[in-house]
């Protein structure tokens, strides 16, 4: 539960770090946007972030990405030609 907590407050820090740069560079560069816009690229990359950590703490941890998507969603999918 611990990871978990940690896991969310870091990607909720980040997601406001994230949106605050980018309106400080949307403002730099005179990008007119809404804050729905602001919000929307702002998600976007967090999700990639989500998933570029996801990514690297498997390989990290010795295991494939695909490995444990499999592990994760199919448990009993041996990967035998039949």
């Amino acid at each position: 539960m611990d990871s978990f907590m940690e896991a969310l407050c870091n990607t909720a820090v980040g997601f406001l770090v994230s949106l605050a740069t980018w309106i400080a560079v949307a403002w730099w560069l005179s990008i007119p946007m809404t804050w729905g816009e602001n919000f929307l690229i702002t998600g976007i990359f967090t999700v990639v972030s989500i998933v570029r950590s996801y990514a690297l703490r498997r390989l990290f941890n010795g295991r494939s990405v695909w490995t444990s998507i499999k592990l994760r969603f199919a448990p009993n999918v041996t990967g035998a030609a039949g």
